[in-house]
C-alpha cells in the first residue's frame, strides 16, 4: 500500500492510523554518505584526465563526452545523497514501513505476514564499506522495499526478523505440504551444490553473444573517445580489409565479434557465479534454501522451505540437444522473472540436466524423484494436430507470395522458398509432440510441454487451487483436451496440452476430486477416437 504523508512524526503516525507510533524510525546507514562522496570524487576523474593529461580543450568532441560522463556520475551521487536524507524505515510487530521522497513523501507498508523473501546483495563499493542492499519481497514482480544500504549486521538482523514472519499458515493441504518440508531434518552436510568450473562452457555459446559484443564495442568506442582515440580507425588499421576481399572481411568481422561476445559471456559468468553455493540452512521457523554467489557484487537469497511447492526445469531448444537446463523452485512469494538479475526462484546456474535432477531430489522432501520418473505420452492425435499447423503455415505463406507475385510483387520463385520451410516445420511438430508428457509421482503432479523451451514442472498436489479444462475446435474434432493447473506459486499455472479425453479424466480424477472427471464427459459428446 502506498499513500502520501508528511515527514515521520506523531502527526504522520496519527494520519496513517498506525498504532505502533512509539516504534522509532531508522535511516539508512550513514556510511552510504561516505560511499556517495567517494563516487562523486571519482566521477570527476574522466574530465580531469581529459583536460590535464591529454590537454584537450572545449573545442574537442572528447571533452564533451568526458563532461557528460562526469555529469552522470555526479548526478547519481547527489541523487543517492538526497535519497539517504529523505528515506526512513521501521519494522513494527505487525508490518514493515518505509517513507521516502523529496517533493512528496511516499508512505508504504506491508504486513509482516505477507513478507515472502528477503534478498541481499552488495556491489564492490558496498562491500568495501561493509554495507548491503536489502530487498524485501511480498510476492510482487518487484521488491516491496529496497533499502540501499544497511550495514552487514543490520541486514542480517533484519533478515532474521523477517524471514519467518510470514509463516502463519491456515490449515489445509498446502500447509500440510509445507509442514513436511519444515520437519525434514538437516544432515551433517547442508551443502547441496557448488559451482563446477566445467559449467562455464555451457554458458558461452549462444545467439546473445553478438548482442554482448555489440554492447562491449559501443562502450569501448565511447571510452576511447574520452582520450581522443577513435576505435573505428584503430580496427580499420588492424587488417588490410581490401586484400581480404568482401567475403573474408565479413567472415573475419563476424567471427571476431562472436569471439568477443563469447569472452564477454565468460567474464559475466565468472562475475555472477563466483563462489556459488546452494545449501539448506536452519532458520528461526524451520529450514531454508540459501544461495550465495558473486565476485564484484555478492548476493544471498533465502527461500523458506515452508513455502516450497515443487521444482521446475526449463530446456530451451538449443540447450536441449546439449543436455542442459535451468532449474527453479516453485515457491509462493517468489517471482519467476526478473529484468535485473536472475529470479530468486533460480537455484542453479545453467548446467547438465543430470546435475539438476540430483539437486531436485535433494531439494524436494519425502525422497521423491518426480523429475526422473517416466511420463505418460500423449495420443498420436496430438501429433496430427501439430502436423496440421506445420503444413498450414508454409502453405499459406506460399499461397500469399504466389498471389503477390502475380500482382507484380516479389519474384515468381519466392513461393517455392516458402515451401522449403515445410520440412523444418514438420520436424518442429515432431519435436513438440515428443516433448508432451504427464504423470503423478507420489504427492507431485508432473507436467511437460513446449517446443522452443521444454518446460517440466513437478507441483505438490496440495498446492493446486484450481483446474481449467480447455477445448478448441480442432481439439474437439480430434478428441483432445488441455488441462491447466492453477497454483499460488511459481508461474501461477502449468498446463498439459492435448491429452486424450480418457487420459484427462484419469489424470484429473487421480489428482483431484471426482466431480471434475464427471464434468469432463457430457452426455452429448461424440464418441472418442481410440487412443
Amino acid at each position: 500500500m502506498t499513500v502520501t504523508a508528511r515527514e515521520p512524526g506523531p502527526a504522520a503516525d496519527a494520519d496513517a492510523g498506525n498504532p505502533d507510533a512509539e516504534v522509532p524510525w531508522r535511516r539508512l546507514h550513514v556510511r552510504v554518505v561516505v560511499v556517495d562522496v567517494v563516487v562523486l570524487v571519482l566521477s570527476l576523474i574522466p574530465t580531469a584526465v581529459t583536460m590535464l593529461v591529454f590537454h584537450l580543450g572545449f573545442d574537442s568532441f572528447s571533452i564533451w563526452t568526458a563532461i557528460a560522463t562526469t555529469s552522470l556520475g555526479v548526478l547519481g551521487a547527489v541523487g543517492d545523497l538526497v535519497r539517504w536524507w529523505r528515506t526512513w524505515y521501521r519494522v513494527t510487530p505487525d508490518r514493515v514501513e518505509q517513507r521516502t521522497g523529496v517533493w512528496f513523501t511516499s508512505f508504504r507498508y506491508v504486513p509482516r505476514e505477507r513478507i515472502r523473501s528477503v534478498d541481499s546483495h552488495a556491489r564492490l563499493r558496498h562491500r568495501l564499506a561493509g554495507l548491503r542492499v536489502v530487498l524485501i519481497g511480498s510476492g510482487e514482480p518487484k521488491p516491496s522495499f529496497r533499502l540501499d544500504a544497511l550495514s552487514t549486521a543490520m541486514a542480517e538482523e533484519l533478515r532474521r526478523a523477517l524471514i519467518g514472519a510470514g509463516d502463519r499458515r491456515e490449515p489445509g493441504p498446502a500447509a500440510a505440504a509445507a509442514d513436511r518440508a519444515d520437519d525434514r531434518p538437516l544432515d551433517g552436510n547442508p551443502l547441496i551444490a557448488r559451482l563446477r568450473w566445467s559449467w562455464i562452457f555451457y554458458n558461452l555459446v549462444n545467439a546473445w553473444a553478438f548482442l554482448v559484443a555489440g554492447f562491449l564495442l559501443w562502450s569501448s568506442f565511447w571510452a576511447f573517445q574520452l582520450v581522443g582515440v577513435n576505435l573505428a580507425d584503430v580496427l580499420a588499421k588492424l587488417v588490410d580489409w581490401r586484400d581480404l576481399g568482401v567475403g573474408w572481411s565479413i567472415a573475419v568481422a563476424v567471427g571476431g565479434t562472436f569471439l568477443l561476445g563469447v569472452a564477454g559471456h565468460a567474464v559475466g559468468f565468472v562475475k555472477d557465479n563466483w563462489g556459488f553455493e546452494l545449501l539448506r540452512t536452519r532458520t528461526d521457523t524451520g529450514t531454508a534454501l540459501l544461495t550465495r554467489q558473486g565476485l564484484l557484487q555478492t548476493r544471498e537469497v533465502y527461500r523458506d522451505d515452508a513455502r516450497l511447492r515443487g521444482i521446475h526445469f526449463s530446456e530451451p531448444l538449443f540447450w536441449r540437444w546439449a543436455g542442459l537446463c535451468e532449474t527453479e523452485v516453485i515457491s509462493t512469494g517468489l517471482t519467476g522473472w526478473s529484468a535485473a538479475n536472475e529470479p530468486a526462484s533460480s537455484i542453479l546456474p545453467r548446467g547438465p540436466i543430470r546435475e539438476a535432477r540430483r539437486v531436485a531430489a535433494l531439494v524436494l522432501p519425502d525422497g521423491h524423484r518426480p523429475m526422473e520418473a517416466p511420463l505418460t505420452p500423449h495420443p498420436r492425435r496430438a501429433l496430427l494436430r501439430r502436423l496440421w499447423w506445420a503444413a498450414l503455415v508454409p502453405l499459406a505463406l506460399a499461397g500469399l507470395l504466389a498471389w503477390s507475385a502475380a500482382l507484380g510483387g516479389p519474384p515468381a520463385w519466392a513461393w517455392l522458398a516458402a515451401l522449403g520451410l515445410l520440412p523444418v516445420t514438420v520436424q518442429c511438430a515432431r519435436v513438440a509432440y515428443r516433448a508432451l508428457g504427464h504423470g503423478i509421482v507420489g504427492p507431485y503432479l508432473v507436467l511437460r510441454c513446449g517446443l522452443m523451451s521444454r518446460s517440466t514442472a513437478a507441483i505438490d498436489r496440495g498446492a493446486v487451487i484450481g483446474w481449467t479444462v480447455r477445448e478448441t475446435l480442432t481439439q474437439r474434432l480430434l478428441g483432445l483436451l488441455t488441462v491447466r493447473v492453477s497454483t499460488a506459486a511459481g508461474y501461477r499455472f502449468y498446463q498439459a496440452p492435448d491429452l486424450g479425453i480418457a487420459q484427462a479424466v484419469a489424470f484429473v480424477n487421480a489428482a483431484g476430486p471426482d466431480l471434475v472427471g464427471e464434468l469432463l464427459v457430457p452426455a452429448n459428446r461424440p464418441p472418442t477416437p481410440p487412443e
